[in-house]
């Protein structure tokens, strides 16, 4: 009976142990998100480009950040309430933001003859085409499913707050319309040894560090919004990154070149990378040209 006891004492001092570790490890201080904008700055980036950007239906919006291994590091809202904005885009800005990240790459991704050389940034919007029924990548949207647990847990009230409960935990998801931008950091390389006697200049390197997702109106208008909250952030070094879009000016930007099938259901996308036009619709080339 004393040795049961003694198990069982033991069992639940391991659980417990188990519990407190887990909860360390999703403490945003030990992960990437320490290096990342926190909640306030967040908020004001978001409220700053909602009010800037009135292209779509002019709503108030929904913004989540997630670090490079896809942990949310913080969520905020616009409007003056929880409900000032879509309740159901709180979690698909973090499904944007899990996307972007997901599916982005900086140069490190190059080695031994393979990988992208300058990286390559993908937005949600450049998804759209290629995962549509016949496309490349058809049925990527299944592939990586929102953890409902992580979501949907604890009050409401936290929701949008410091306290959201995705806060420091993995919400998976793959989201293929726009919204959803990489985060890019400015590293300077360390320049290569010459022989003039003038100090050579370091190359800048873009470094991918997460993503930002924005939901809550339509999703040109949420691309539009996030490519401002990405600016405001001051996190989008992406001048020596590419892209698909053809501007290395917005190498990760929304690109309209959808034209009606003629055979009938979805469109064609010139470029395989195209998203379709939405209500009130604004000028991609209008969007701040990225940073070096």
């Amino acid at each position: 009976m004393l040795k049961k006891k003694i198990a069982a004492v033991a069992f639940l001092a391991g659980s417990v142990s188990m519990t407190g570790l887990q909860a360390q490890i999703s403490v945003p201080g030990l992960n990437g998100c320490g290096s990342l904008p926190d909640y306030t700055a967040l908020k004001s980036a978001l409220e700053s480009a909602t009010a800037t950007e009135t292209s779509g239906l002019n709503n108030q919006m929904w913004a989540t950040i997630v670090d490079r291994d896809g942990i949310v590091c913080a969520v905020a809202f616009s409007g003056v309430n929880r409900g000032a904005q879509w309740p159901g885009s709180r979690v698909i800005s973090a499904q944007k933001a899990n996307t972007a990240n997901s599916f982005s790459l900086d140069s490190s991704s190059n080695s031994n003859g393979s990988g992208q050389p300058r990286g390559l940034a993908l937005s949600t919007a450049n998804l759209y085409s290629a995962v549509q029924p016949g496309g490349s990548l058809f049925g990527l949207q299944e592939s990586n499913p929102v953890s409902t647990a992580v979501a949907y847990q604890g009050p409401s009230a936290n929701y949008g707050t410091i306290f959201d409960p995705m806060v420091g935990q993995k919400i998976g998801g793959v989201n293929v319309f726009g919204g959803g931008l990489a985060l890019y950091t400015a590293l300077a390389a360390t320049p290569a040894a010459t022989a003039a006697s003038e100090t050579p200049k370091a190359p800048v390197v873009d470094e991918i560090v997460g993503a930002v997702g924005v939901s809550g109106d339509t999703s040109c208008a949420d691309h539009f919004i996030g490519w401002r909250v990405r600016h405001n952030l001051g996190l989008d070094h992406l001048g020596n990154t590419g892209g698909v879009s053809g501007d290395a000016a917005h190498p990760d930007n929304i690109i309209f070149d959808i034209t009606p099938n003629p055979n009938g259901g979805t469109g064609i996308s010139a470029g395989g990378f195209g998203h379709p036009t939405c209500i009130n619709t604004g000028n991609p080339a209008s969007l701040p040209a990225v940073a070096p």
